[in-house]
Parts: C-alpha cells; structure tokens; sequence
C-alpha cells in the first residue's frame, strides 16, 4: 500500500479540496485518484502542473493539497471536521501537515460573522469551532503545522492542535483576543497553557502581545524555526519521516500522551500499559524487535499494521 503524506491547508483548502461536503469534492477526488494511479502529477496548487509562490512540488509517492488561506469562519470550521474525518479513516494518509500558504497561517476567526453576535449564539458557534479543532487535535497521526507569517487568535489555536510546530523566522504568533474585549474560545486558555506554563501563557493572553520566532521556539509554542521559504518543505519533510513508522504505535503513544495529560499519574499509568501490551499484536512490533536484533536499532521497514 502506498503511503501517503497529506497535507490539509488550514484555510481556502478545506473550503474548496478538503470541503468534502462541497460539489467540487468529487472533481477534486478524481483528480487525486489519478494522481495516485500515476495518470498525472499533483502539484500543491490543487491542479496538475500548477505550484503557486515558491512552495516545493511534491514527492510522486506522496498526496499533497494546497490552497490559499482567509479567515477562519463557519465554512473553514466544516472543511476542518471533514478533513480531520477523511484524515482519520483513510488508511494511506500516514502524517498530516496543516498549512495556510506561503504569506500567512492564520491571521484568526471572521470578526464580521461576529461582531453583532449575542452571547447564546456564540455559546453554539464556539463549541462548533472547539469540536472542529479537536477533531484536527484527535486525528489518530502525526500532525505538523507550517506556519508563515502570521498564526493569531484561532490560527494560534488551530496550531497548537497539531503535534508539532514550524514556524517561518518572520513568522508571529499570539492570542490577541483580549485586544477585541474578549478572550480565546477555541482552546487557547487552555491548549496555550499546557504548552508553555500558566504564567507564560497569562502574558500572552493578557497582553494579547504578538510572540516572534526566536521567543516562541525558546519557551516551546514552536518546535523549529527555519526561513519563511523552506517551512513547507520542512514541515513535509517532518510528515515523511513518521510516515515510515509504525503506525499503530504512533497512534497509541499520541492517545497515551494526550489522554495521560487529563488523568491523574497512577491512571496515565494503566493507560499506558494498556497500549503498551496492545501493541503485541501488531505486525510492525514483530518487524521492529526482530530487525533490532539483526540489523542493530532504526533499521526497522515497518509495514503499518
């Protein structure tokens, strides 16, 4: 089975690739079976030969989209749940890169869809926005945001779903919610302190104060720092390398980490050995002990199963 990096853009892409709801779907999924069929190379533009900017094409083995980036509002909200779903159930997608384009992650939520808002209607569309990024945080694979430019207020949220971060050197983050008279509501009071501590993370928000790159790779909101133009191409490069990994262990150290933070140490721990033991029966564990013992540690060709 051919493994497959996909890369979700966090913005115009799941409104017009990842939107699967969308009529365009179906155009777009025949373009992309061809393109894994050998009947045309995918370039990141979403059409054959097209590579907007000076983002890198992609690797013929891998399934690369990619898309321009806008707010995040209701309609990117949707493509964001149908995407994190597609990513989830399909087998050949072994790594995730979220990525908004080659100017800016996120520049964060529509403020004109809610501006005149009352306070029973954004109890609803908060929560739809919450569970839409949970559900990019509960995608069962390694996840890496690209983020260029500027990743603010719901594109800092949304970043911070992923499992790992790579932020272009003139890029900037922050939650400046509190600028507008309220607070983060797509998990940024939380997710944000988690990251990086309670007393970082009240600065941020109460400041409401952009972080550059060298401060925030310092106090672990991000994990690299590379040139603006290489952060695709690092972020894809990150997505390659776990894609030839075992995949069910991945899977199980990524839901034993992430359930672990919520449990008291003495439950993490069962958990953890829950997932250890299940693991025994898979496939790749048999590869990997048993090319440990002949080949020597990270020879492994692990299958996925």
């Amino acid at each position: 089975m051919q493994r497959t990096v996909r890369m979700i853009a966090t913005m115009a892409l799941v409104l017009s690739l990842a939107g699967f709801a969308s009529a365009q779907h179906e155009e777009h999924k025949e373009k992309h079976n061809e393109h894994q069929q050998g009947g045309g190379q995918m370039q990141p533009g979403g059409q054959p030969g097209g590579q907007p900017g000076n983002m890198p094409a992609p690797n013929p083995n891998q399934g690369y989209f990619g898309a321009k980036f806008g707010p995040i509002n209701d309609e990117v909200a949707e493509g964001l749940l149908a995407a994190a779903r597609e990513c989830t159930l399909n087998d050949d997608i072994k790594a995730v890169v979220v990525y908004g384009g080659d100017k800016i992650f996120a520049a964060g939520a529509d403020i004109k869809q809610m501006v005149e808002r009352t306070s029973v209607e954004m109890l609803t569309r908060i929560g739809f926005l919450q569970n839409a990024f949970t559900a990019i945080e509960e995608i069962p694979k390694v996840t890496i945001a690209a983020i260029t430019g500027f990743a603010l207020g719901g594109g800092c949220e949304l970043s911070m779903c992923c499992d790992f971060r790579v932020l272009a050197d003139n890029g900037q983050v922050g939650q400046p919610e509190i600028l507008l008279g309220v607070i983060p509501g797509a998990g940024g009071t939380q997710r944000l302190t988690r990251l990086v501590g309670p007393a970082r993370a009240k600065d941020i928000i109460f400041s409401g104060r952009f972080v550059g790159c060298v401060e925030a790779r310092e106090i672990g909101l991000v994990d690299v720092v590379v040139p603006a133009e290489q952060v695709y191409a690092t972020a894809c490069e990150i997505a390659a390398k776990y894609a030839k990994g075992p995949t069910i262990a991945l899977r199980a150290a990524k839901l034993a980490i992430n359930r672990g933070l919520g449990m008291s140490l003495a439950d993490g721990l069962v958990f953890e050995r829950e997932q250890f033991a299940s693991l025994f029966a898979t496939e790749d564990q048999k590869v990997g002990m048993r090319s440990f013992m002949e080949k020597g540690p990270g020879q492994a060709e692990f299958t996925g199963r």
